[in-house]
């Protein structure tokens, strides 16, 4: 294989380019440092690239295999991670609630797990600088939670069927229910130095790439803007090692792109891959991990759907599909487990749907077919709930080589007693809601959303991959700022708090290597 040497040694090198490392590549490039982004995944155009199309859509998916092991082995590909410019955002579903401040105290509260080194109060500016620049559409006021010094920038997107149905079983139990924050603009929206933004039509394909550009994705938000100011992006770029000096700061990347082997150099690494690919690499190449832990306490969300069929026509398919919330469980009182979970509604396209019932149900043939004549008369609910650190949940590097000759990772996680009770806590409450909607044929499928942890963030550098500002012990021009850093799941979805950790670890950099003052992004 050719090798090429990049000669120009850039201020920084950013591997990764979803929640993680786009915000942070568009601070630093705004800073005016020289940044290159490398993105394993293809430099996708909305308009041509993206279809309402289910199987078109799965190119969006890292499907490259992972080895899942455990008593609940995690299911990869589109559950849980995606592949391009823009990453995994280029298909979530742009539902962006807050953490709550004591989702942060996990061991304080409940004397299990870890606290994190971060406050809400340090993270809330970025909330709201997110909430502002992204276009969140949302309630104002926020029913849960601390009160807040702005609202979200637009009105909520419309209540689907789903969440109506949600709502009429809610309402009847008296559970509190308010339209979701999602990262999709109801109204036409413009950001300076990108431009307008269409606003979303409500097709409900927010599962996979938005055409129109209405969700919040990486590329149509901070990646437009961090080009703006300067920075590289090189797609269809695989990082495979690294290049140290003989005091062990990493000088070079070594990638490959169309089968040609690049060496870039650079005098700060930026690793923002998600808890699978992050710690892989480290592992791979012997970096940050000299107290172990890099691969440790491997967490994914409890994620229970509650399907049912309705006399009502719902067409599951259309609308924001997590359009509706419920945050009173939060910290149930009753509960007999540590943390807490999040109520939401939710919206599915139909294969998604049959593949689900097969996997589900056991359906197959004309038994599956006869469910799905059901489809349009459809509605599910779930929960987003806590999972605990465990030390039976990890990565490790499998003796199974991929087609790049590198090792495959192989994720051990089950359940534990903690998330099993969370999980049947939350069952018993959706069955009561739907059932209140007038549900039949109820059924539960189980899965576990999210990939989380593995290269912690911390103070104590024995039990830690990173600092409180994302910067490894090991390797001091190393920085981790994506989810596999979180300390704890969180009982919210991890894509708002992923941007905002982002934005702190490219704020402190700066604040110690360049003594630079950054405005707001949504002033700019």
């Amino acid at each position: 294989m050719k090798r090429y040497s990049t000669h120009e040694v850039v201020d920084a090198v950013v591997i990764g380019t979803g929640a993680g490392g786009a915000p942070l590549l568009s601070r630093l490039a705004k800073a005016g440092l020289k940044v290159v982004a490398l993105e394993a995944g293809k430099f996708w155009q909305p308009d041509t690239d993206f279809s309402t199309d289910e199987r078109d859509q799965e190119k969006l998916f890292w499907k490259d295999e992972r080895l899942s092991a455990g008593d609940s082995p995690v299911q990869f590909g589109s559950n849980n991670s995606g592949i391009g410019v823009g990453g995994s955002t280029l298909h979530y579903t742009a539902y962006t609630p807050r953490l709550m401040p004591d989702d942060l105290k996990l061991y304080t509260e409940f004397g299990v797990g870890v606290d994190w080194p971060l406050t809400y109060q340090q993270l809330e500016p970025y909330f709201n600088e997110l909430e502002q620049f992204l276009g969140i559409s949302g309630p104002t006021p926020y029913p849960w939670g601390p009160v807040r010094s702005q609202g979200y920038s637009l009105l909520p997107l419309p209540l689907n069927g789903a969440a109506q149905l949600m709502k009429k079983g809610c309402d009847a139990l008296g559970i509190r229910t308010s339209p979701a924050a999602n990262a999709a603009v109801s109204a036409p929206y413009y950001q300076p130095n990108i431009g307008w933004r269409n606003a979303c039509t409500n097709r409900g394909y927010c599962q996979a790439g938005c055409s129109t550009g209405a969700k919040a994705s990486m590329d149509v938000t901070f990646l437009p803007l961090a080009i703006h100011h300067g920075a590289e992006i090189r797609a269809e770029s695989f990082v495979k090692t690294f290049e140290q000096d003989d005091k062990g700061l990493i000088t070079a990347v070594v990638y490959e792109h169309a089968g040609v082997e690049y060496r870039q150099k650079c005098r700060n690494i930026f690793l923002c891959a998600g808890a699978i690919e992050t710690p892989r690499l480290l592992l791979i190449n012997q970096l940050a991990n000299s107290n172990g832990q890099v691969g440790r306490n491997f967490m994914a969300h409890t994620g229970m759907q509650l399907w049912g069929q309705f006399n009502e026509d719902i067409r599951p398919y259309k609308g924001i599909p997590g359009a509706l919330i419920s945050e009173d469980t939060h910290r149930p009182k009753d509960a007999n487990f540590a943390g807490g979970y999040l109520l939401q509604s939710i919206g599915v396209m139909p294969l998604t749907y049959a593949t689900q019932a097969a996997r589900g149900l056991g359906l197959w043939g004309e038994r599956l077919k006869h469910h799905m004549r059901g489809y349009n008369h459809t509605a599910g609910i779930n929960i987003l709930g806590e999972c605990l650190p465990s030390a039976n949940n990890y990565l490790e590097l499998s003796d199974e080589l991929d087609s790049r000759g590198l090792p495959k990772p192989r994720i051990y996680f089950t359940n534990n007693e903690n998330e099993q009770r969370l999980t049947a806590h939350a069952e018993n409450i959706m069955r009561a809601i739907w059932d209140k909607a007038g549900a039949y044929n109820v059924w539960a499928f189980n899965r576990n959303p999210h990939t989380i942890g593995t290269c912690r963030m911390g103070t104590d550098r024995n039990t830690c991959v990173v600092d409180a500002n994302g910067r490894s012990f090991d390797v001091h021009n190393l920085y981790i700022a994506d989810n596999s850093i979180f300390p704890s799941s969180l009982s919210v979805n991890p894509a708002l708090t992923i941007m905002a950790v982002s934005l702190h670890v490219a704020d402190q950099f700066l604040a110690t290597t360049q003594q630079l003052h950054v405005k707001p992004l949504a002033t700019t």
